[in-house]
């Protein structure tokens, strides 16, 4: 279970933002994040499409078809996000 879920319990949208602060700088693809978490591609598409409106993911191509994704570290809302997952995973990590 991510350090996300500890405090906010799982779902599929903070699995998917657990993954992409795990994998900082990693772009990937929705086939790569379902194997990772474990969640049907269908799943993953779905709770994609809001980290993606907020900017917290920036959407990219491979090809004609391939979508690719990585977490968006211009953006504000994705810079306290990360400062808050390290600052929990530390206090987590301590109890």
């Amino acid at each position: 279970m991510g350090d996300l879920a500890k405090i906010f319990g799982k779902t599929a949208q903070l699995t998917v933002l657990d993954y992409f602060m795990k994998n900082r700088g990693e772009t990937t693809y929705l086939s790569g994040i379902a194997e990772a978490t474990g969640l049907s591609h269908s799943s993953v598409a779905r709770v994609i499409e809001p980290l993606l409106e907020l900017g917290i993911v920036k959407e990219g191509k491979m090809g004609k078809q391939i979508r690719t994704f990585r977490l968006n570290e211009d953006n504000e809302i994705t810079r306290l996000l990360i400062r808050f997952y390290k600052e929990a995973e530390e206090i987590l990590t301590d109890k």
